[in-house]
């Protein structure tokens, strides 16, 4: 059976589970002291009442054709991975049509009530990146992922990779399909993932948008202009009670070696206030580790 409308709530407050407001993993190497942020905050995205944890994980490095880094690395390892992130705290897993991981969570996540963790994925709907030439509607495509990912409902589906100014125009028809599966409760929120500043600035006055995934980092790499354009379009959007995800935190990777910019990239979006919460691709759990001590070294900025 579907999730009802009146579940939402249920799900909201419970959906963590065990993990209490604050609370931080007890595998991380070192705990945020009091007054910093933690990886493991429960925090809500936009207006969605979608209540997660602060970082997600990531499954689409080098994604592409259904594949991603998380596939390569075999399913026993990939649903190891997951459940060590899942168990340190995390309560999001950042799927995609592109990447192909669907199908490693249910495997991974066994026996966890499905109220515990966030699922969020993307259709792709541009020509090529995926093996298939169709592009059916968004109500075929939700329904397979369903299938996939041996769920009832989403959290958040996104149309993926837009560009173009005029995307709600040119999706017109999924996004009123989309809109419909959330009614029905099929999905809890809609949204999408931007790969450009024009399509970035539409978000802020598109009503159906509850929440944005968007590239974000204080180097301009892998992002869509300036972190100061960036910046102020995300704070434009928040400000409608939309939800931003900030993805390329670590900038595709490439700043997975250099230990000071990569304190610098994680302190910029939470001190900044650009986002709810951030999508990060660990391959590895001591990536998480390090990525939760460095983010709770940051102290809150008063509003």
């Amino acid at each position: 059976m579907r999730i009802a409308r009146r579940q939402f709530l249920r799900t909201s407050a419970l959906g963590l589970g065990s993990l209490a407001l604050g609370a931080r993993s007890p595998l991380a190497a070192e705990g945020p002291a009091p007054g910093n942020f933690s990886a493991f905050d429960t925090v809500t995205l936009g207006a969605t009442g979608i209540k997660t944890s602060r970082v997600s994980m990531g499954t689409g490095v080098r994604g592409g054709n259904r594949e991603s880094n998380h596939t390569r690395m075999g399913a026993e390892n990939a649903h190891r991975l997951i459940r060590d992130i899942y168990e340190r705290g995390v309560r999001t897993f950042d799927l995609a049509d592109l990447y192909g991981t669907h199908g490693l969570v249910p495997p991974a996540l066994e026996g966890v009530p499905r109220d515990r963790y966030t699922l969020f994925s993307k259709i792709w709907w541009r020509p090529g990146g995926i093996p298939e030439a169709e592009r059916p509607d968004a109500d075929v495509v939700v329904h397979r992922f369903l299938k996939e990912l041996k769920t009832d409902y989403l959290d958040l589906v996104l149309l993926h990779c837009v560009e173009s100014p005029d995307w709600p125009k040119v999706l017109a028809r999924q996004m009123e399909i989309l809109a419909a599966l959330k009614k029905k409760g099929v999905i809890r929120a809609h949204g999408v993932s931007c790969h450009s500043l024009p399509a970035l600035k539409a978000v802020i006055d598109e009503p159906w948008v509850d929440s944005v995934h968007s590239r974000i980092n204080p180097f301009q790499i892998a992002m869509d202009g300036t972190p100061e354009e960036v910046g102020g379009v995300l704070k434009q959007i928040r400000a409608k009670g939309k939800g931003v995800v900030g993805m390329k935190i670590i900038g595709e990777g490439r700043l997975r070696n250099d230990e000071e910019k990569k304190n610098q990239s994680i302190r910029f979006s939470f001190v900044e206030k650009l986002v709810d919460m951030v999508t990060v691709g660990f391959e590895k759990a001591s990536e998480l580790d390090d990525f939760a001590t460095r983010l709770g070294r940051v102290p809150r900025v008063a509003a």
